[in-house]
């Protein structure tokens, strides 16, 4: 499947990411071939196996929960760049439609 420039630039639009004409052809190239891949895959017999994420085996580790004393609010505020009311103050990333 062969993906434009056009796409790429809407997506890259979409994402909000500035992309050059050059990064346009190259993912634009890189893109159609995963898709082109993707169709190879679509091709093989895969009836009797089963869904994996990860062919090796795993386990997960898991810690016994304790509560324990957290961080005092004057400590975790100390070297933030602004404070208000013992909170975060963080710019608004918010735009006004």
């Amino acid at each position: 499947m062969k993906i434009s420039k056009e796409e790429v630039e809407h997506v890259a639009k979409l994402a909000r990411l500035e992309i050059t004409e050059a990064e346009k052809e190259v993912f634009s190239k890189q893109l159609s071939d995963i898709l082109t891949f993707m169709d190879k895959l679509k091709t093989l017999n895969t009836e009797g196996v089963e869904p994996t994420a990860t062919v090796l085996e795993q386990t997960n580790v898991f810690r016994e929960d304790k509560s324990r004393a957290s961080l005092p609010v004057e400590k975790a505020l100390a070297n933030a760049p602004e404070s208000e009311a013992g909170h975060f103050r963080v710019p608004k990333i918010l735009e006004e439609r």
